[in-house]
């Protein structure tokens, strides 16, 4: 082991009994003075090896994304003097921090709203405009799917210790959950000004600390870990979900040979070339998703409209990597107990977004009656559960 490695693992393994001191309610103070040139010492990378560690440990994740909080607190002055070198405006790293840099924008736009409207016994003037200035902030949403079906997947290949992620996406629910709570609020007419509060508070709280984590933690390493080519190839299907807020303006050739494919898959009941299968499942009014037998995702479905997002980098994840962390056990107890062959079927409906969603699981099993994945179907059955009588006529016009 060399003595930089050496000097690395003996940090992480300190800056790890610091958390549990911070976490087990110990005086921050007295930490702070017995831990303080560990505190100097700290570099971003420490971070994540730290982070992963304690994902590993099994610690709740409330009770970790306290900790964390905490001690990134402590380390936040030295971290931030770091030497810092923001990504070109145009590579894809940069785009991301041009997006949150907007997003800066924005927020600042809306802090005087907020001291306004706690200063003025009128408040529906101020609560409309608020509305228009969060509907805006929503749009950020896409900027975590991006992270976490495109640039996710791609830093799980290339970082040993790349479980802080699911902690970030554990930040980037709530901060979404926030939004949402936050413009129920300003719709209401029960409005209630100390939940407003509370809720624009960790919400700007929580949006910060991300921005930091990302652009002086984690993307300095992922620009140093994933090559730029392969960072940049990830802009065309981060464009299918959308920036939102900074989008660059790019002409993608496409580059696919002039090669149709003629031979057929014999599927026993028809045969089908591979562009009648690709166009038959794209057709279906669902979003299908395979996960094969060694919990690895191996194919997507693309219909026009996708109700959850996917992207090709999410091809041979783990699907336990594909979930946030407050509802990946759901799949993994799907996957356990079908692998065990007790059950074939799981069936969830859920409301989002003004639709009415079916999502089922499938057991995939071979003739032997061996394992062999699982297929997800969602699909929106509103129109569905409408339906009344009977219709056996064409009613075009």
């Amino acid at each position: 082991m060399s003595e930089f490695t050496q000097h690395k693992s003996i940090r992480v393994e300190k800056l790890v009994r610091l958390f549990n001191g911070i976490l087990k309610g110990e005086n921050l103070a007295e930490l702070v003075v017995e831990n303080q040139q560990l505190i100097e010492s700290t570099i971003p990378s420490d971070v994540i090896s730290v982070v992963d560690r304690l994902v590993l440990m099994k610690i709740p994740m409330d009770d970790l994304k306290r900790g964390i909080n905490k001690l990134l607190n402590l380390l936040y002055k030295t971290i931030s003097e770091c030497p810092y070198y923001p990504p070109a405006k145009e590579s894809y790293l940069g785009c991301l921090v041009e997006n949150n840099r907007i997003l800066d924008e924005r927020l600042q736009e809306i802090r005087p709203l907020i001291r306004e409207i706690n200063q003025k016994t009128e408040k529906e003037e101020f609560k409309k405009n608020l509305k228009s200035k969060f509907l805006e902030i929503e749009r950020f949403s896409n900027y975590y799917l991006i992270k976490e079906n495109v640039l996710f997947p791609v830093i799980e290949k290339y970082v040993p210790e790349f479980r802080c992620l699911s902690v970030m996406w554990s930040f980037h629910d709530d901060i979404k959950r926030n939004l949402k709570l936050i413009i129920e609020q300003l719709s209401s007419q029960e409005f209630d000004l100390k939940v407003f509060n509370r809720l624009s508070g960790d919400l700007f709280f929580n949006i910060y600390a991300i921005k930091f984590r990302e652009e002086r933690i984690l993307y300095p390493l992922v620009e140093e870990v994933i090559p730029e080519k392969e960072l940049n190839a990830l802009f065309m299907e981060s464009m299918e979900i959308g920036f939102p807020f900074y989008q660059p303006e790019f002409i993608f050739e496409d580059t696919k040979a002039e090669n149709p494919e003629e031979n057929l898959a014999d599927l026993e009941t028809g045969k089908l070339t591979v562009e009648q299968i690709k166009l038959l499942f794209n057709h279906l009014p669902a979003d299908i998703t395979f996960v094969d037998e060694n919990d690895k995702v191996v194919y997507f479905s693309s219909p026009k409209k996708r109700i959850f997002p996917r992207s090709k980098a999410v091809i041979g994840r783990d699907v336990h990597n594909c979930h946030p962390p407050e509802s990946v056990h759901v799949v993994e107890e799907i996957v356990k107990t079908f692998r065990s062959g007790k059950r074939d079927v799981a069936s969830f409906w859920i409301n989002m977004k003004g639709m009415k969603l079916l999502i089922q699981y499938f057991a995939i099993r071979d003739e032997q009656g061996n394992y062999r994945g699982v297929v997800e179907v969602s699909q929106e059955i509103g129109e569905i559960q409408n339906l009344q009588g009977e219709k056996r006529l064409l009613d075009w016009e």
